[in-house]
């Protein structure tokens, strides 16, 4: 179960059209990529990475994705939600 953070609950609204990608990594790290269309027409997009325990490590919502399809947009999100997660966990080997 994932434990979603303000910056989830801010961006979020099921009424507007939307796109998801949810993955597991193979350390349990759980990733959350959602792009949608506004009511004016633009790409918006949240990613979110969350601890095998649920607990979000990182949550970021882009208001405007100029000049991207929802594809593209999901496509870069999933990549780049990819390259946080290493990053999370490398900066927590790091520390511990």
């Amino acid at each position: 179960m994932r434990i979603r953070g303000d910056v989830f609950w801010q961006w979020a609204d099921p009424a507007l059209h939307h796109r998801t990608h949810d993955e597991t990594l193979d350390d349990g790290t759980f990733i959350d990529v959602q792009v949608r269309l506004s009511p004016s027409g633009i790409t918006q997009m949240f990613i979110g990475v969350y601890a095998a325990s649920g607990m979000a490590l990182h949550e970021e919502a882009f208001d405007s994705r100029p000049g991207e399809s929802m594809t593209r947009a999901l496509a870069w999100g999933v990549g780049c939600a990819r390259r946080l997660a290493i990053s999370l966990k490398q900066t927590e080997r790091h520390v511990a």
